[in-house]
């Protein structure tokens, strides 16, 4: 590193000694790793994946085979009956949009059990104030669950709020969002789905899984979640999709959001590939591996900054549910310098200082470090967060562990530079 960067002494002590904590946390990694890439080679295999598949197709795309046999192979890779994947998903929160608008109707009630939802998905609901075309404006109505004191989900409060409420969509948001509450494992989630259904209710279970995917061995569809939905410049575009997300779950509840991204009556027929497909392919394709990366880029900074005698969560030795890491920074200063630090070890835009400002969708101003070769994307190191105590940031990504390794090291010399 030393041969490249100018990296402090202190600084290389630390590292040395933050690399020592992560091996057996990485061979865990590395393990889940596998298991998951070999997975997506199987479901590839399965489905006779060809040069044929990578075809453009323009106008309406009937027929595009590419894009039909995408669909097939994440459903299997998600353990789910069914799934669509589409580069015409404007991002995470548009394609949980299409999803709550597909399986809910006027007249019902959508109860979140895990708290505030994260801070874009609050105007889609309508619960905090009017906004035209939001749930809430199609007469859906809105109630959540606040987590336990420790940040979890509280199982108790949230069989009482099925019974009493008796919803048709109860939603789980996997990722801590811009909070430090734990974010949800597996077990977690099958938890809940759970107690949901020992309450003997039909509801739609329904998970954000943004940032989760990869990340264990199985996915929220294979212990009890009816429908889930993702982004693909997260975990699962494996850093070479260049937008789009994706819907899984069961066949009845896919078709029903289909009909909702396109026409009703009309679902997943049309909607050409534009020649994206190869991209969305060898996303997938390389989606356990990347994600794997990141998890050891956060693990590592996990471990760095805890050297530092900075506040992190989750600890480097922590079992983990997404790629986030949050590192308590307790000063604006520090935190901005984070962010200067990361942006100058990025391989786009190194030469650029990020600056906090007025983002839509958030109520304080929000500082961003994000040098990626995909505008947004937040499977490439990146690092984010809203200038409020505990003035913690909110740490993802990271291609390969090598170079951000080098971008976590150039964010800890400038926080360093604070004191």
């Amino acid at each position: 590193m030393l041969d490249f960067f100018s990296i402090s002494e202190k600084l290389s002590n630390l590292d040395e000694n933050a690399l020592l904590k992560c091996e057996d946390t990485f061979k865990s990694i590395e393990s889940i790793t596998q298991y998951n890439q070999l997975k997506v080679l199987r479901a590839f295999i399965n489905n006779r994946v060809s040069e044929s598949n990578f075809a453009p197709t323009t106008g309406y795309g009937y027929g595009d085979k590419g894009r039909d046999d995408l669909d097939k192979i994440l459903a299997e890779i998600l353990g789910a009956q069914d799934a669509i994947i589409r580069h015409t998903f404007a991002s995470g929160t548009h394609t949980l949009t299409v999803a709550l608008f597909g399986i809910l109707r006027p007249g019902d009630k959508m109860l979140c059990v895990t708290g505030r939802p994260y801070d874009t998905l609050i105007g889609v609901l309508g619960c905090d104030e009017k906004v035209d075309g939001s749930l809430a404006d199609f007469g859906v109505e809105y109630k959540e669950v606040a987590l336990g004191t420790d940040g979890m989900p509280d199982l108790l409060a949230i069989e009482q709020a099925v019974k009493k409420e008796n919803p048709e969509v109860v939603y789980i948001q996997r990722s801590r969002g811009y909070s430090l509450r734990p974010s949800l494992s597996i077990a977690n989630i099958q938890k809940i789905c759970e107690t949901v259904r020992n309450t003997g209710s039909n509801a739609i279970i329904m998970v954000d899984n943004c940032y989760g995917e990869f990340v264990e061995k199985q996915e929220p569809t294979e212990v009890g979640a009816d429908l889930m939905a993702g982004s693909l410049i997260k975990n699962p575009g494996g850093g070479i999709a260049p937008c789009g997300g994706y819907i899984a779950g069961r066949a009845d509840l896919v078709e029903k959001c289909a009909f909702r991204m396109t026409a009703p009556g009309v679902g997943r027929e049309v909607g050409a590939s534009l020649g994206h497909n190869r991209e969305l392919y060898m996303g997938i394709f390389n989606a356990p591996h990347v994600t794997g990366e990141a998890l050891k880029s956060a693990v590592y900074a996990s471990a760095l900054f805890t050297e530092m005698g900075f506040g992190v969560t989750p600890a480097f030795d922590e079992t983990r549910a997404d790629i986030i890491q949050a590192i308590l920074l307790e000063r604006s200063d520090r935190l901005i310098a984070f962010c200067k630090g990361l942006q100058s070890g990025a391989p786009v835009d190194s030469h650029l200082t990020p600056e906090p400002w007025d983002m839509p969708g958030y109520d304080d101003q929000v500082i961003m470090a994000a040098g990626a070769f995909t505008l947004g994307s937040s499977i490439e190191l990146s690092a984010d967060a809203p200038l409020r105590e505990p003035f913690a940031v909110w740490m993802q990504g990271g291609l390969n562990f090598h170079t951000a390794r080098a971008g976590i090291l150039m964010a800890a010399e400038e926080v360093l530079k604070c004191e």
